[in-house]
């Protein structure tokens, strides 16, 4: 603790970090940035020129969890890299906020899991659309049975991303440290919130394909789920698409429909009868939108603002965060048996 409030340490100072800083900056009664890292000092001198030069400055990660006023660590660095450092920050006693995905690999993601339930830390994930009052208004509509019994659970994320943005950073579109495409990246938020919502897949019947972009990984992919529940689904992922289309959630069940369509609900219909034809009632909107969809930069910053809110509120009352280790595992299982399912031609049962 540092003057009361809990120090952060951010690690890997890119794209992301600088949202990172806005939200510890933002929760200024209980949070403060005390210091960051990154083997680029362009980057890092570029975030301490923006949040205070008085952070502490590291090229080294080992280094900064030394420090003693860094109580919780941001881990913003390519994905593939999350698990080892998130098992060091454990080790060394910290709290973790960890970017999506939490890894890309299971075995290396169960190590995390392990590491912060053995140092008695917590492990946060980041899915910012989960934090949006909108979609908590949808989860607790269907918890309730307002839709009936649940009949199709589709996400539909259509995203674009250039060539230049891959070559923009040699880990972009690798197995190695992106470890997918589309999906593992940018449809994981969306993939992540439909299972949030519609619950545990079955199977999955899956193609993805590199149809567009010159890169190791999938930019277009189209799976067929069957959720334990009996419902069934469509996912669609893709960086291909161009210009790019708003990331879509169509749930639907007996009862009634919600489309929802970034951090907005832009239909909820809900029949009084059994029998009935589902009728347009008021949707449930956010106050800002999620974003992304063209533009990596794009994106809000009030879901990261919550998640930090959320994971001292997680240290201070002992309870889970809102993203735990093992629910964050979740999208990850889910785009991991996408690809295998394509690449053996098969269905894929789940857990895998």
């Amino acid at each position: 603790m540092k003057d009361g409030k809990f120090g952060f340490g951010i690690i890997g100072c890119g794209v992301i970090g600088p949202w990172h800083a806005r939200a510890i900056k933002a929760n200024t009664e209980t949070a403060t940035l005390v210091a960051a890292c990154d083997i680029l000092p362009d980057k890092l001198q570029k975030l301490r020129s923006e949040y205070g030069d008085n952070l502490a400055a590291y090229t080294d990660y080992y280094e900064l969890l030394k420090n003693p006023n860094v109580d919780i660590v941001s881990i913003c660095t390519p994905s593939g890299l999350h698990g080892e450092m998130a098992v060091a920050a454990a080790n060394a006693g910290k709290h973790i906020l960890c970017e999506k995905p939490l890894e890309i690999d299971l075995g290396r993601l169960d190590r995390m899991i392990e590491a912060a339930e053995k140092n008695k830390v917590k492990l946060a994930g980041i899915f910012q659309r989960r934090t949006y009052q909108s979609s908590k208004k949808v989860k607790q509509a269907i918890e309730a049975g307002e839709l009936g019994k649940m009949i199709l659970g589709d996400a539909y994320m259509k995203y674009y991303r250039s060539q230049a943005y891959y070559d923009s950073a040699g880990w972009r579109g690798t197995r190695a440290l992106d470890g997918g495409g589309a999906l593992m990246n940018q449809g994981v938020h969306g993939i992540d919130l439909l299972l949030w919502l519609m619950g545990d897949v079955d199977s999955v019947y899956a193609r993805s394909r590199t149809m567009v972009r010159d890169i190791e990984v999938e930019d277009t992919a189209v799976a067929m789920l069957q959720y334990k529940s009996g419902a069934m689904g469509i996912i669609e992922g893709t960086t291909s698409v161009n210009p790019g289309e708003a990331t879509t959630i169509q749930l639907h069940g007996k009862l009634g429909t919600i489309i929802y369509e970034e951090s907005d609900v832009k239909r909820w219909a809900v029949a009084t009868g059994d029998d009935d034809r589902a009728k347009d009632i008021s949707a449930a909107t956010e106050e800002e939108a999620a974003g992304g969809t063209a533009d990596p930069k794009d994106i809000g910053v009030l879901g990261h603002i919550r998640h930090v809110a959320d994971l001292i509120e997680a240290i201070e009352e002992d309870r889970d965060p809102m993203v735990t280790g093992p629910g964050g595992r979740k999208a990850v299982e889910m785009i991991l048996a996408i690809y295998k399912s394509s690449d053996e031609n098969r269905e894929i049962k789940l857990p895998l």
